[in-house]
């Protein structure tokens, strides 16, 4: 079959690989243009185009270009743009979503998952609408989400079941779709800074979500500190305000809402580089007076 993919982050690279190494032809590749990555460097190519590249396909930054191509088919996979009407109206397209529709529609639906503690979450092949992720479902897979997978994780191995699943189905034939149930739709918004952040008074098992999806953030002695990984633990003691950051074993503990605790498994202090919690306490040495968020 011939394809145009349309794709940018790392997650859209497994389905990528996976029809080129099922024999399809992939005509084209659109993708967002290369940017700069961090400060002072030069622009860089996505995920998926570098792949694209590596694997000899043609990329494209322009969306119109599939309308220059013969194609018998479109995949979009976490592209990161609505396309065109006149591109829906030309080529038939197909949606690889990361969440179980009509939940979770929208740009973070993985992560929306994990903050609202979802126990199980899927992806989803569907049709490509003008209206964002309400297309009819060719098929879907589910798998559960567990108490500590993160975000980065999870996009895994969605990636990698959606690869599966989107070959099954041009191998097999899409088949008649299924229409989104009118009930349980949610929207997955972008998250933010504000999203990201540490709210102490929150109990642990929230914050822990928080982490979870990654770059979590509070402040300590004044400055910024990303939070990369925690636990749940049983607090330093009874009564510890929320906030107040103990220490049991050499390792960081800080008290949360409800009487709960999170130890801080791996952190980066501002300007530094990611450590683990013990190298936090051995290098800061807190006080019992010190807070997070103050």
């Amino acid at each position: 079959m011939r394809l145009v993919y349309f794709g940018t982050p790392e997650a859209a690279v497994p389905p990528l690989l996976a029809l080129v190494e099922a024999g399809h032809d992939v005509v084209l590749v659109v993708t967002n243009p290369d940017r700069r990555r961090g400060r002072g460097a030069a622009a860089s190519p996505s995920p998926v185009s570098a792949a694209a590249g590596a694997a000899g396909l043609p990329v494209s930054h322009d969306p119109a270009d599939a309308l220059g191509v013969s194609a018998d088919l479109g995949v979009v996979v976490a592209y990161g743009h609505l396309l065109a009407p006149e591109l829906l109206d030309a080529l038939p397209l197909v949606n690889l979503h990361f969440s179980l529709l009509p939940r979770w529609r929208g740009a973070a639906p993985v992560e929306r998952a994990i903050l609202a503690g979802d126990e199980e979450t899927g992806v989803c092949l569907m049709g490509v609408e003008p209206t964002l992720d309400t297309g009819p479902v060719h098929r879907s897979v589910r798998i559960t989400i567990g108490p500590d997978r993160t975000a980065d994780e999870l996009r895994a191995e969605l990636s990698r079941l959606g690869a599966r699943l989107l070959v099954d189905a041009l191998d097999e034939g899409l088949g008649e779709p299924t229409p989104q149930s009118a009930d349980g739709v949610t929207h997955a918004a972008k998250l933010d800074a504000s999203d990201r952040h540490l709210d102490w008074e929150m109990d642990a098992t929230s914050l822990h979500r928080v982490v979870r999806v990654g770059r979590a953030w509070t402040t300590f002695r004044g400055r910024r500190l990303v939070v990369h990984r925690s636990a749940v633990v049983p607090p330093v003691s009874p009564g510890v305000a929320p906030g107040a950051l103990g220490v049991r074993d050499g390792r960081p503990v800080v008290g949360c809402g409800d009487g709960t605790a999170l130890e801080l498994l791996e952190v980066q202090p501002e300007g530094r580089s990611r450590q683990s919690g013990a190298e936090f306490v051995r290098g800061r040495r807190p006080d019992d007076g010190d807070r997070l968020g103050d």
